[in-house]
């Protein structure tokens, strides 16, 4: 009986938009010095480590010697070794030590597999091709005023899924409710605007009630803004009002909370969310209250669009049912599309 030939996963080929693109793999935090750890992005497996300066490092979990996994190995004098023959590689990935012939200089085939790496707003970005952009803005990121706070990582099925539900305020009151919304007073969403510019897609404000809609535990009348910047990367920029009077002196017109989302596929169904919120209050929320909000809300999050079906993102308009309520994420999918992207997709 003859078998079909199976494709070796990094003999795929992805889509050229997503293989030429930053896709975060970690945040600052989960990547430690003296410590492997190893990633899958698109169902390639990579390993990431940070040496003594502070510099990380996203290479092939592949020793080239024989093939075993680096992750498995361990990290000294900021050299990777391998677990199976010891062989040690510096930071350029270059081997410089091959312990059953230690005085010989190994040869110059004798590499890891680095990537592309950049290190930004508490994220870790790796390309595993040749970047053709920079990195998405995250405007709060260098504003003083504007308190940062990493969380995650968050379990999902697909990233896309995932994002889509990021820019829908529409589920807030059944999926969130008396977080985001009301579930007895769900709130209209009148018709808003979506603008293409410069690669990206983002929608004039869209006004929605929120009970406990921000880490201050205040109930808000929350005017969000919405930007996808990449196919896996998202923003909002969230105007917030008290909409208690007894409590409005707590906040300011100039009060805003902002997210920037980003999805690391590991597979066809399978992402890692993480975040990070940028606020502005005064006085501002610790660090705790912002990630028990957001570990509440993607936690609700993942519960519901994990059962959605096809688990894979359709991008032909035709397979789901789309009211005007959508327009954002029909846009988002069209975008999708039209860019070529059909890793993950249907």
């Amino acid at each position: 009986m003859n078998c079909p030939k199976k494709i070796p996963l990094e003999e795929k080929e992805l889509d050229p938009v997503l293989k030429n693109d930053w896709h975060v793999v970690a945040s600052s935090e989960e990547i430690i010095s003296g410590t492997l750890l190893p990633i899958t992005l698109f169902e390639r497996d990579l390993v990431g480590w940070r040496d003594t300066s502070g510099q990380i490092h996203i290479w092939e979990d592949l020793c080239i010697h024989r093939g075993a996994r680096l992750s498995k190995g361990f990290i000294q004098d900021d050299k990777v070794v391998c677990p199976y023959h010891g062989w040690n590689y510096d930071g350029s990935a270059q081997c410089v030590l091959m312990p059953a012939a230690p005085n010989e200089v190994p040869m110059k085939k004798a590499r890891a597999i680095p990537h592309p790496v950049k290190e930004a707003y508490g994220l870790v970005w790796v390309c595993i091709g040749e970047p053709e952009f920079d990195l998405p803005e995250f405007p709060e990121w260098d504003d003083p005023s504007y308190k940062k706070v990493v969380c995650g990582p968050y379990k999902f099925k697909s990233g896309y899924r995932a994002l889509e539900n990021f820019i829908d305020p529409t589920h807030f009151p059944f999926v969130h409710a008396g977080v985001n919304g009301l579930i007895d007073q769900p709130d209209p969403i009148p018709p808003y605007d979506v603008f293409e510019h410069n690669g990206t897609i983002s929608t004039s404000e869209i006004k929605v009630t929120q009970p406990y809609g921000d880490p201050r535990q205040v109930p808000v009348t929350a005017y969000y803004a919405y930007t996808c910047l990449r196919p896996l990367v998202a923003y909002f920029k969230k105007r917030v009002v008290i909409s208690d009077p007894s409590r409005a002196a707590e906040g300011n017109e100039k009060d805003r909370f902002c997210t920037f989302f980003t999805a690391q596929q590991v597979d066809e169904e399978h992402s890692i969310v993480r975040i990070c919120c940028a606020m502005n209050f005064d006085p501002q929320p610790t660090d705790e209250a912002v990630k028990q909000r957001q570990d509440i809300v993607y936690a609700q999050d993942s519960w519901i669009v994990d059962t959605q079906r096809p688990e894979r993102i359709p991008v032909d308009l035709r397979q789901e049912l789309h009211h005007r309520t959508d327009l954002l994420g029909q846009r988002y999918r069209t975008w999708l599309r039209n860019m070529g992207v059909s890793y993950g997709t249907i």
